[in-house]
This record gives C-alpha cells, structure tokens and sequence, in this order.
C-alpha cells in the first residue's frame, strides 16, 4: 500500500511539473534548442500537422563549428508544393464549413516549409506535436486542442525519419508523395499511412509496361535515396524475374555538385541500350537532360517514375526534342470543384498565407512587395513595386493550372481521410471491432492512438466513384496513369494519357496500353526496339554469349530433327515419330506414308510389266500343248515342261502380291508364295538336269540307269526339293510370322508402309536354299554341256541358271541399299528379271525351233548322233 501510494503521488507531481514547464514557453529546460522554422499556424478545434517542402534546395553555407551554425537558407521556391498546401487549405475550409462532416468543429492547421533539409523536417513534424512553435519532445503545449495527424511529408527519406519518430509517439502520420515500399512495413512505421501508392506496384507497372513493348535491354538511374536505390531495385527484380535484362544501373549522388551527371550521360550515350527507367526527382534528371544535350545523345526513350512523369520543368524547347517520347506512371488525376476560385482569391493580405504568399506574389508578378522587398532577388535597375492590385485569375503557371491535379489531389485526399477517421472517432463508427464495453473517445480530447485506429478502417468514396482505404500496410489500391510525352505544335512537351495501371481492375483489365495513341522519339511510329540480341526466328534457338546477360545471345539453328516453332525459343523440340521438320525448321510436318500402290507410278509399271509377262508362259504352253507329239517336244520331256511353264506362269504372278497397302494377309502370303513357286520352278529344272545326264548314259549298251529316267523319279525329285521348302515355310510362318509395319528408316519425310520378315533368319534361309538348288542345277548342268547336241539341253540349263543367279546375287546388296517402296520394288524387279532369264534360255529357243525350223522338229534330225530321250 505505501508502495502504491508513493508511486501515485509521483506520478501526479511529475504531472503538475510537467504542466507547468509546459505553460512556462520561456523557461529553458521545457524545450529543445532548435531553430526557427518557416511556419503557419491557423488555430482551431482540432489540429492538423503539416510538413512539406515549399522550396527546393538551400543555399550552400560553410559551417567552421565554432559558433553557432547560421539559420539554413532555402530557395528554389516551387509553386507545385505550395499549390499542394493551399489544397491541403481549401480541404480544412470545405470541411469545415460542412455539416455532413464534423459539425460544429473547426480545424486548424500548423504548416512547415523543411526546405528539403531532412533535420527540418523532423523538427516541423516536433513542432507540430508540440505547438505554439516550439519543440518539447513528448509534450503538447496547445492545452485542450489535439493534434489529429501529420501530413507530410513528400519525399520518402524525410517520411521513413518522421514515422520512426511519430510512430514511437503513436501519431498518425499520412503522406501525400512518399512512395517508398519500405513504409509499407508496419512494425517498423506501425503509424504511417499514404494516399499513394507503393513503388512495389510501381516497379510491377513499369515492368509490365517494358515487357509490354518488348524492351529486353534497359538502363536503370535512380537518385541516391531511399526512393532511387529501392525504386530500382525494385524493377530490377520484377524485369529479371520477367526475363529481360539490366544493361547498367546508375546513380545520381545528390550530395556532389554535378550530381556524376557527366559520367551518367556518358554511360547512356555507350550503351546498346535504348530504353532507360529514371526514378529521381525531376530536377536532378532535368540535369542528365541538360548533359545529354551538350552530349549530343538522342533517341533514346526514358521511362520516368511518378516523381517526374507530368514534371513541367522539362516544357523549354531546348530540351523537349530530348525528352520526346518519354513514356512512365502516373498518379490517377483527380478533379477538386471550386479549387480554382479558391487560389485565384490568394492574396498577400491574407491572414494565414505568411510569407510564402508574398513570394508566390512576387515571382508571379516580378515586383516587389513595398513591406517585403527583400524576399525576392529583384534586380536595382529595374524595381517594379507590387500594387495588390494584382490578380491570379489571368494567370497561367503551374501554381494556377488544375487541369492535371495529382500529386496535390492526393494532398487533397489526405485532409479529407483525416476528417474521415476523426468523424468515425467522433461517431463510434465501428467501435465493436475496436474495444469492449468503452464509451466513445471524446473530439475535443483524445489520444493519438485512439484515433490511429480509426485511421486503418477509414473508407472513402471518391467523386468518381472509386473507395479509398488502406490495405494491412497503410497502402492505399494503386492506380496510375500512363503518360507520354509528345512535342506540340508550338514545340512544347504535352502531357497525354495513353493507358492506365489499376490494381483493382479485373483479372486481365488491370495493364492497359493503347499504342495507337504514343508517340516515340524523332516522330517515329513503330515501337522502339531496346535489346541485347536480335530476336531468334523460328527455327533458331538462343544460345547464351559467355559472361554475358541472358538477354545476350546468338541464334543457332535446331539441328537435325528437331523444330523451335516460336521466335526466341531457348530450346528446340523433336517431332514426334511420325512427324518431319520443314525445311525452315519452325513446324512439324506430317510424314508421307508411302508403300508401292497401283495408283504410284512405278507400282503401275511393274504390274503392267507382271501381267504382259505372264502372257508369255501362257503362250508357250499352248504352243507345247498343240506341238505336244513332235519329236522336240517330246525330247525335251513334254509334262515337265509343262510344270516348268506352269511354274513360271506362277512366278510372275507372285510378284503382284507385292504392289497394295501391307495386310496381314498378304504380309503372310508375300515371301512364302514367292519362294514355293520359285523353287518349284528351280526343282524342275534341276530334274531336268539329271533326267538329261541320266538319259544320256541310260543310251550305253548294258545301262542300268533306265530306270531312273522313269517320269515318277523326276516327280520324285521335284517333291522332295519343294517338300523341303515347304517344311521351311511352316516353320517360318509359325515361329516369326511376317507382319505389316511403318518404318521412317533414314528418309525423314516418309513414312514406309512395308511388310516385316519376322525372321530375317528365316527369310535368307529361304533364299538360300532357293539358291542352293539353282547352283545345283548349273554345276551339273555345266558339267554336262559336252553331250551330244541333239539330246543335249544342258547348255540352256547352264546358261538359265547362271543368269538366275547373277540376278539373286546382284538383288542381295540393292536389297539392304534400297529403303521403303523401292526395296520392294527392287525384289519384284529381281522375281520378274529371274523368270525371264529361265523363260528365255529354256524355251526361246525351241519355240523357235517349233515356229521358224521345223526341219529341225524332225525324227531324223534328233536321231542323227544318238538315241532319242525317251518320254
């Protein structure tokens, strides 16, 4: 209890202390030694903290440290920024001069200038917190008038040192331009809100708009900041993960004189690249601009981040024919009704416009205002004192021009997202999801916290229809617009919008380009090419240089087989087996499937040449049939030759079997038919043979071989050497039966429909004992050619078989030679040249003798050396 009771009687002398030293503005240990700020306070209800840049740069001081540093000296006034604070202005009048909106209720405001010092920035941001224009950090010296918010500020490094500081003190802090991802992380800046946003949908925007046209090849520049180096950074990976590729990345060192401008310029001018993404400020690029001028580097195409892409510093001819076709995002444009009025009232006898208006006057107006002559640089010669008679409606700059209102739309917007959170504060609105059995926070009293709360849940419609709301990162929906810049007639840079970036769109509506509206540089219609390599056309593959991007390749055709049907192909492809590569090597082709029909040229001739032929056995075995009783044909074995004739007749017919699509059937019947029929014939000549050796030395006195030129001995001989065939066949055709098959070989167009063998075993055992028999029958054939020549048939044996070898000999190396419909071609070639050759030697000449010498056909004749050959 005595514990307790101390600590509460601490806690409330601390408390008195503290609210003394807090009334006590002048007593040196309340506040901290900081200096005095450029600043405007308007009082009210409820206060808004503002901290922005009103002037660009500083003038450069060198400090010794040995007193005091001398009060930072801004310039570069920027009439964009102060157009941004009347903005932020005219939302607290509209606001609080409604009754929908916090009725009864006036806000204030406490405005800063940091003059893009980032030590001024924090110190307007404490100022803020603490008012009365004084910084007491973690006191509040405005007694029963909260502070609501910070707005502020525009630039990234600044808003990521003020969210550290406010985020620790719970105060809500909204920027209007600050657009560095790396706010987005909540436990770090768990306080810091946005009306724009992120760069990370930034980076993918730009990233799809460089795929978009193709550019493979880009330049990355960023200033050295928190928003360059992540800005770049962030495209980088969205590019590369996309496959394109970083030709150089700079950056702009802010802190040297000339900004290493020179050597960037440089870098762009060497470069293959011809695109080039810029995220910096429109200042520091307007420098590389000016360099690139005195450089003479052109055509090139800059994408420029949201910081630059509707910058009007650009608008001067010299440096509009450099800049001409620039394409990049930017934020959505917003329309703000009744702004134009409201600044062409601004006056410098207005009570809360300071001294910024009296500059805004005085640069507008080039004179000087009598009681402020020396806030503007007026030179002596020329001194033109302002009137107040002036007036803003007639004029024409960008502090006056609402036609293309984002960046201070979104300044506008952000005013507004306050008073939204603080009319749900003052509401209750949703207080069930906030806390539990709690009264609602009271307007005039509230803790920073409190209404840091109602800041996440804030939904605001906007006039054209769209909701603003923060995401679970203080990011609000992303939506930019596309922008190109295109010379007027006047020569002039214009601003034009020719595509849009929405997050929120539908799948497949969010990246929108319309290309017929851009223009490129030097008055070009056809998109800019920005690559490492020419692209690969189809057929070619890309084939990575060595040590070099992926982007940087050489194209090398498919090789043999294969396709790439697709320019830029990394790989090619193989067709499928039944499938061939055009001669371009880009597409599949499907193959012929070929086999040797009747309708094919060659299958025609080879069938006709089959059917004329076999005519011919025909023919002369009616000859020997109606000669059947004459002596030559009766010497010559009259039912053998008829077989023989028969045999043949056969032989020529097999060969049809060939021609047609392969079946079963005929895969089946083709060889098998093929080799009976010959050695049918073979047997016969090969009994004819013997049966003329054995009637020759059957004729000497005392013989016993008569016998064996008996009709059934030579029946005998054939049915043996055909059973034997026979018996190869069924085995043939039982173990390995032939088969049809599509085979592409080595052709790589066709397809050959054909028959397998089944057994390649089989099929040359089967032609080799063909073979066998014909050697045979010319080995003893040639051993007898010395008999008498009346009785002598030997020689045509001889002559028969000698041919039919040499065709079967000369059709082995064809046959593995040949592929597809012409080894099949090939065999019936060699069926149709074998049964000529027999048809020829063994019974041209005897129809010869039977039609042209029948002197020769006489008994007399054949009994001239010897006995006749019996029957």
């Amino acid at each position: 209890m005595m514990i307790s009771l101390h600590f509460y009687l601490w806690t409330l002398v601390q408390s008195l202390s503290h609210l003394m030293n807090a009334l006590n503005s002048e007593a040196p240990q309340c506040h901290l030694d900081a200096s005095d700020l450029e600043g405007v306070i308007r009082p009210g209800d409820v206060m808004i903290g503002i901290v922005l840049s009103l002037n660009l740069d500083t003038v450069s001081q060198f400090y010794t440290f040995t007193k005091r540093p001398p009060r930072v000296t801004c310039s570069k006034f920027s009439l964009e920024y102060f157009q941004q604070l009347q903005a932020m202005i005219f939302a607290i009048d509209e606001i609080t001069k409604s009754s929908a909106i916090l009725p009864n209720i006036t806000l204030g405001f406490q405005a800063y200038d940091s003059c893009m010092v980032i030590q001024q920035s924090l110190e307007g941001a404490l100022h803020a917190v603490t008012g009365r224009g004084m910084v007491v950090p973690n006191y509040q010296c405005f007694l029963g008038v909260p502070l609501s918010a910070i707005i502020g500020h525009s630039t990234s490094t600044h808003s990521i040192l003020l969210a550290q500081v406010l985020g620790l003190l719970w105060y809500p802090q909204i920027s209007n331009f600050a657009t560095s991802p790396f706010l987005s992380d909540k436990q770090k800046f768990p306080s810091f809100f946005r009306t724009v946003p992120s760069d990370a949908f930034q980076s993918r925007g730009v990233a799809q708009l460089l795929l978009h046209f193709g550019w493979m090849w880009v330049g990355l520049v960023g200033v050295d900041n928190d928003y360059g180096l992540q800005g770049i950074q962030l495209v980088r990976q969205e590019i590369i993960k996309a496959g394109a590729c970083v030709a150089f990345t700079e950056n702009l060192i802010s802190r040297q004189s000339d900004r290493n401008v020179p050597h960037i310029a440089k870098v762009i001018k060497k470069s293959t690249a011809m695109v080039v993404v810029v995220f910096s400020r429109d200042l520091d690029f307007a420098m590389i601009v000016a360099e690139m001028m005195r450089q003479n580097v052109t055509q090139r195409v800059f994408v420029a981040s949201e910081a630059w892409s509707t910058s009007t510093i650009f608008s001067t001819k010299s440096l509009a024919q450099f800049v001409t076709g620039t394409i990049g995002l930017a934020l959505h444009r917003g329309t703000i009704m009744g702004f134009k009025e409201f600044l062409n009232k601004i006056h410098p006898s207005l009570p809360w416009g300071g001294k910024w208006v009296k500059i805004l006057w005085e640069k507008t107006f080039t004179c000087a205002l009598l009681d402020q002559s020396n806030i503007t640089t007026v030179p002596s010669t020329s001194v033109k004192y302002c009137t107040g008679n002036e007036s803003l409606e007639n004029i024409q700059n960008s502090f006056t021009d609402i036609s293309n209102l984002r960046v201070t739309y979104s300044a506008y917007m952000a005013v507004h997202v306050v008073a939204k959170a603080l009319e749900d504060l003052r509401t209750c609105y949703n207080i069930k999801n906030l806390y539990v059995n709690k009264i609602c926070s009271n307007i005039f009293n509230f803790r920073p916290f409190e209404l840091l709360n109602y800041m996440k849940k804030v939904r605001l419609k906007l006039p054209d229809g769209r909701e603003l709301y923060f995401d679970e990162n203080g990011d609000p929906p992303a939506l930019y617009d596309i922008m190109n810049w295109q010379l007027s007639p006047g020569g002039l840079i214009q601003h034009v919008k020719v595509g849009s970036y929405d997050s929120d769109a539908a799948p497949g509506q969010v990246f929108s380009v319309n290309t017929s509206l851009i223009w490129w540089p030097a008055g070009n219609q056809q998109v800019p090419q920005s690559v490492c390599s020419e692209s690969c056309p189809p057929g070619f593959r890309k084939a990575p240089r060595s040590g070099q991007p992926v982007c940087c390749y050489e194209c090398v055709p498919c090789p043999h087989g294969e396709i790439a049907n697709q320019s830029d192909s990394v790989g090619c492809l193989k067709c499928s087996w039944d499938h061939w590569p055009d001669p371009q090597k880009s597409m599949c082709l499907p193959k012929t499937i070929e086999y040797l029909s009747y309708e094919d040229p060659l299958g025609a001739t080879l069938a006709g040449i089959t059917i004329v032929s076999s005519l011919v056995p025909n023919i002369i075995l009616r000859l020997f049939v109606l000669h059947r009783n004459s002596p030559l044909v009766k010497a010559n074995n009259y039912r053998l030759s008829c077989l023989l004739l028969l045999s043949l007749l056969l032989c020529f017919f097999c060969s049809l079997i060939f021609i047609g699509p392969p079946q079963r059937e005929t895969c089946l019947l083709r060889q098998s038919a093929f080799g009976m029929v010959f050695t049918l014939c073979v047997s016969c000549i090969l009994a004819k043979t013997i049966m003329v050796v054995f009637a020759f030395m059957a004729t000497k006195p005392g013989s016993k071989l008569r016998i064996w030129t008996s009709p059934w001995v030579l029946f005998l001989i054939i049915f043996i050497c055909s059973l034997l065939q026979l018996t190869l066949c069924i085995f043939w055709l039982s173990l390995a039966p032939p088969f049809p098959k599509l085979s592409t070989g080595t052709e790589s167009r066709i397809i050959s429909f054909e028959c397998n063998e089944g057994s390649a075993i089989a099929f040359w055992a089967m032609l080799g004992y063909l073979s066998l028999l014909a050697f045979i029958s010319f080995t003893v054939a040639f051993l007898s050619r010395g008999l008498p020549d009346s009785f002598n048939e030997a020689q045509y044996i001889t002559f028969s078989m000698l041919a039919f070898l040499s065709v079967w000999i000369s059709f082995i190396p064809a046959y593995f030679s040949a592929q597809g419909k012409y080894t099949v071609a090939m065999e019936i070639f060699a069926i149709l040249s074998s049964s000529w050759a027999l048809l020829i030697c063994m019974f041209f000449p005897k129809c010869f003798i039977i039609l042209f010498r029948p002197d020769m056909n006489s008994r007399e004749y054949l009994f001239r050396k010897g006995k006749p050959l019996s029957n």
